[in-house]
């Protein structure tokens, strides 16, 4: 049986400060001995208001990474047009797609049928990684970067998959990873949320969930920056309010909030809304400046594709990545999409990948230049891979299918071992073959790499204790340097 783990949280302390055991012990305990109880309880109550349930934590191991920048590819995209090329499909193309028996060709049964890739490959970097030529900026870091080809999830249902991906839980309702980073290790800037969400001007296939606290206290969940007008509604008080004006109304209605939480003490949502409207006191002095790009060198922005209409969206979503980093943010996860090809695959993942490619290398090269990128772990994904088959009987928009058993991530800094592929798959991309592990051991492994043990870090709730994995995993030990 693992041992819980219990951040200092108003969540958690019910099961940490006051256990049933406790309890009962000072029952039998002299009145000095309850009053003293009570003392140090009162005491690490006041301790924990103080610091707030963001302060930074120790973690159950010494950590490879501090912070994790997570891009998001949603809607899947094909690893066997990206970065796990497939010869094989060159001579089966347009021939009939069946696991078992005979093949024949699909111009004749007008049945689902192989696709050859649109891309050529080449082998990039002094590793000699895999990449599809069009990936021409992400070759110059291909050193930084470890492939992992065995991931498989359970879904081809892109919330319920996105879902998974995120929270671990198909189904929606749990805390999204940066929650359960947080939760576990606090943030080091207290003026800022401890996870940030960079978002597409349309939310992902399901929604918010994707980045939400679920069951942990509501200080954990993900904060959304708008794609477009403000990135915060209301960041500046309206016109008239001073600074001194907020902190006093602030102060009083602290103080009504607080009468009423030392009567009501299981009522966690008071607590996290109290430390919300403080932290958002303060970002008001912060992220102003940290948004504002214009303090970046000219050539450090165009670098990263800002002022080139196919890279500049995704561009300011990775220089302020970095920009978070600096400022010691835990999690920050950025969208980019969709890509969910299902036909016309060269146009559509073509410009996908053009615009991401020139910002994601600039992030790598950025952070590696300021001693970032050793303590910063970035992840690569979708919520699963493409099929080898699919496309249009008799034309040219071929294109791919959802596919759970076979998909391509990769990491950079934070502890990977740079320059590898891990794992592989079978030769046509339909199966992950080697090395294969279910998105929870990849969880398991990314909670490792910043210092935090998954059986470990858990959570009371519905009469259990939850964890990310949601039953336990493996770490994926060929992923670590």
């Amino acid at each position: 049986m693992t041992t819980p783990y219990f951040p200092c949280t108003p969540g958690a302390r019910a099961f940490s400060a006051h256990t049933r055991r406790d309890f009962l012990y000072s029952l039998g305990a002299s009145i000095g001995s309850v009053a003293f109880s009570s003392f140090l309880a009162n005491e690490a109550d006041a301790a924990e208001v103080k610091a707030g349930p963001l302060a930074p934590k120790e973690g159950h191991f010494p950590a490879k990474a501090k912070s994790c920048i997570f891009l998001m590819m949603e809607g899947g995209p094909s690893h066997i047009d990206t970065f796990d090329p497939k010869p094989m499909l060159a001579k089966m193309h347009l021939k009939e797609f069946v696991r078992e028996g005979k093949m024949k060709s699909a111009m004749e049964s007008g049945k689902r049928y192989y696709v050859q890739s649109p891309f050529k490959f080449r082998r990039a970097g002094k590793s000699g990684v895999d990449m599809a030529e069009n990936w021409e900026h992400l070759a110059k870091v291909a050193d930084e970067l470890c492939f992992y080809r065995g991931c498989q999830v359970d879904s081809v249902n892109h919330p319920t998959a996105m879902y998974q991906m995120n929270t671990g839980n198909r189904f929606g309702g749990d805390p999204g990873i940066g929650s359960w980073v947080t939760y576990g290790l606090g943030t080091v800037n207290q003026s800022l949320p401890g996870f940030i969400v960079l978002p597409e001007v349309s939310y992902p296939q399901g929604g918010s969930a994707n980045w939400g606290n679920g069951y942990l206290p509501a200080s954990f969940q993900g904060t959304p920056l708008r794609a477009k007008g403000s990135p915060i509604l209301d960041l500046q008080p309206p016109q008239g309010i001073t600074t001194e004006h907020q902190r006093q109304n602030l102060d009083l209605l602290a103080k009504l909030n607080q009468g009423h939480a030392a009567q009501h003490p299981g009522h966690d949502e008071l607590a996290a809304r109290m430390e919300n409207y403080e932290l958002a006191f303060r970002m008001q002095m912060q992220v102003p400046g940290i948004l504002d790009l214009s303090q970046e060198d000219a050539k450090l922005k165009e670098s990263y594709g800002i002022g080139n209409d196919a890279t500049d969206a995704f561009g300011r979503k990775c220089l302020l990545a970095r920009r978070l980093v600096e400022k010691g943010v835990r999690f920050i996860q950025l969208y980019a999409g969709t890509w969910d090809s299902h036909d016309y695959i060269e146009r559509a993942h073509g410009n996908l990948v053009r615009n991401v490619d020139q910002p994601i290398a600039a992030l790598i090269t950025d952070l590696k230049q300021r001693g970032l990128l050793d303590s910063t772990l970035i992840v690569w994904c979708g919520e699963f891979g493409r099929s080898p088959d699919n496309g249009v009987r008799g034309g040219t928009a071929y294109g791919r299918d959802h596919n759970p058993h076979a998909m391509t991530m990769w990491f950079a800094g934070g502890g990977v071992k740079a320059g590898s592929i891990i794992g592989s798959t079978d030769e046509t991309g339909d199966k992950a073959v080697e090395n294969v592990h279910h998105v929870r051991d990849v969880h398991v492994t990314l909670l490792r790499l910043l210092g935090l043990d998954d059986n470990k870090l858990t959570y009371f709730h519905g009469g259990r204790f939850k964890q990310l994995s949601q039953f336990g995993g493996q770490v994926i030990k060929e992923l670590i340097a």
